[in-house]
């Protein structure tokens, strides 16, 4: 199990734009038309990492409850697909299907979203405000496979609730740890 951070993209960075395909609806969507009112969480994450796997309840009870709150939650899955099947498009739907996803799970065939994002690991989370620039980056937590801490979302969390109070988020921002995301050759 490969443990690789993320990369800190600069605070205040303006979201890249991008039009991908939704796996769950099987059309392409755009950052314009699925931005919050108040902020967009992208999340950079994929069907068969055991650190995605750990969070994903989480990251779905997250969605679940900024959504009244003008918070728009976007994934996009980025590995390479030959290599690594398990996240082909049509296993991303069944995965959010069965996770019960209630925000689109996007397929980055080409890698350059990620890389526009300075994306580097599976789960990646990126916080933007209303006006799309960038506010948060880093973990969802310390919570790992394994080392016995809870799942609270809670660094996410707290960047969300600054975010909606319109306060500035001092805490501590940790890079994310997880598997690499996998680049085509």
């Amino acid at each position: 199990m490969s443990r690789t951070p993320s990369n800190m993209l600069p605070l205040g960075t303006k979201a890249p734009e991008f039009s991908l395909f939704d796996t769950v609806s099987e059309n392409p969507l755009n950052l314009k038309e699925l931005k919050g009112e108040k902020g967009t969480v992208i999340m950079f994450i994929c069907n068969h990492c055991p650190f995605v796997i750990h969070v994903n309840p989480e990251i779905v009870s997250i969605a679940n409850a900024f959504a009244e709150k003008g918070i728009a939650c976007i994934a996009i899955s980025s590995n390479d697909v030959v290599n690594y099947p398990q996240d082909s498009p049509e296993k991303m739907k069944a995965h959010a299907k069965n996770n019960n996803y209630p925000f689109p799970y996007l397929y980055d065939e080409s890698q350059d979203i990620a890389k526009a994002y300075d994306a580097a690991c599976t789960p990646d989370f990126y916080v933007f405000d209303g006006d799309l620039k960038l506010s948060y980056r880093g973990q969802l937590d310390d919570s790992r496979p394994g080392n016995g801490i809870p799942i609270t979302g809670k660094d996410l969390r707290h960047a969300l609730h600054c975010l909606i109070e319109g306060k500035e988020n001092n805490a501590i921002q940790k890079p994310s740890i997880g598997c690499n995301i996998k680049w085509r050759n």
